[in-house]
């Protein structure tokens, strides 16, 4: 099968060497080592993404435009096959082809706070330099992905259609959530307010999906744009917030590991404002620490919600599996949201620091 697809980008795979790539959950991923160079093979995961076509004419229209205004930037987009498509139908599923990016890698856990600066500051750089690009051309991949509001209404549905003996187990989590309502509620005074600006968003941003540097550590690029679509920055800001805060991560049941880290935090601000201060109003920048809040605590309505549907979405191992990541999660929030005044301190310092330095700059010119 993966020969039939390779051979339709015009590879001939006689000789290909062709190995499992990377550990994500949702495609499913080759490297492919071939006579003429190294690609990356996908199969789309069309349980997640009904509509693949749809990705890959976002991906293309995104390349047509930054091949226009940013021919410089590097965007790893799809190879387009000897028939001109960006994706391939073939037996049960859809592929698409990548060039693998030479001296490249990838890490799956934030390990040092160098690593967040540099991925907050790619994904700050993707959205930044499709400002001008108008987000509404692009087709939604996954309708409401981040739309806090629908799920906290399929939260409230779950409690209420949930059998007793698991309302009963989750009783503490279900308590812990009720503290943490007024973050929905937030959202959708931010919605009516119109506070948010609509941008391409990446909606994805772990770590795992920016290639660094191999020598220099360095950020090179974002991937996986499977979830590229019109959103808002507190989605990426806080997914990030969300991943790589911790060093453990959501799968971690001795949740006394659970820690917020302020380096890290003060990596992904001065990443992501380093390319994107001048794009996000004063409203937006507001609402900096806010977007972890909103991206945790989704989360752990989307794992709550699961485990009281009987987990009929996530992937699990054993019966309270669900339950547990949203525990995980539930604790990330606490420790988060006690370390809202911390964060506050470390913006305002560095900010501080960041205007005395432009304002003596500006006396030596």
């Amino acid at each position: 099968m993966i020969e039939k697809v390779l051979k339709a980008y015009g590879i001939e795979c006689i000789d290909c060497e062709i190995k499992p790539f990377g550990n994500g959950l949702i495609n499913q991923t080759w490297k492919v080592f071939a006579p003429d160079g190294q690609y990356i093979l996908q199969k789309v995961n069309t349980n997640v993404f009904q509509s693949p076509v749809d990705i890959a004419d976002n991906t293309l229209i995104i390349k047509k435009y930054l091949d226009r205004v940013a021919p410089q930037y590097l965007f790893v987009a799809p190879i387009i096959t000897i028939t001109g498509a960006g994706i391939i139908e073939e037996g049960d599923g859809f592929y698409r082809l990548f060039p693998f990016v030479a001296n490249s890698f990838t890490v799956d856990t934030v390990t040092e706070a160098e690593q967040a600066y540099h991925a907050a500051k790619q994904f700050g750089k993707f959205t930044r330099i499709l400002e001008a690009f108008n987000p509404q051309n692009l087709k939604v991949t996954i309708p409401d992905f981040h739309n806090l509001s629908l799920r906290a209404v399929q939260y409230s549905m779950a409690l209420k259609n949930a059998n007793k003996e698991r309302l009963k187990t989750a009783n503490w989590a279900i308590e812990k959530v009720k503290e943490y309502l007024w973050i929905a509620e937030k959202f959708k005074q931010l919605q009516v307010e119109n506070s948010l600006k609509t941008r391409v968003i990446h909606h994805d941003t772990k770590i795992n999906n920016v290639l660094l540097h191999i020598e220099s550590g360095r950020g090179l690029s974002v991937i996986d744009l499977d979830t590229v679509m019109p959103g808002y920055f507190i989605s990426d800001v806080g997914d990030m917030m969300r991943t790589y805060l911790s060093a453990a991560n959501e799968e971690e049941i001795s949740f006394e590991k659970i820690k917020v880290r302020s380096d890290v935090f003060l990596a992904i601000y001065k990443g992501y404002m380093e390319e994107m201060r001048r794009s996000l109003n004063l409203r937006e920048q507001e609402l900096f620490i806010y977007s972890g809040q909103f991206m945790i605590f989704m989360q752990t309505l989307r794992f709550l919600t699961d485990y009281l549907n009987n987990d009929v979405y996530y992937p699990v191992s054993h019966a309270e599996h669900n339950l547990l990541r949203a525990k995980n999660q539930i604790t990330l929030l606490m420790e988060y949201t006690k370390s809202e005044l911390e964060f506050k301190q470390i913006i305002e310092n560095y900010e501080t620091q960041l205007e005395s330095l432009n304002g003596g700059l500006s006396m030596n010119v």
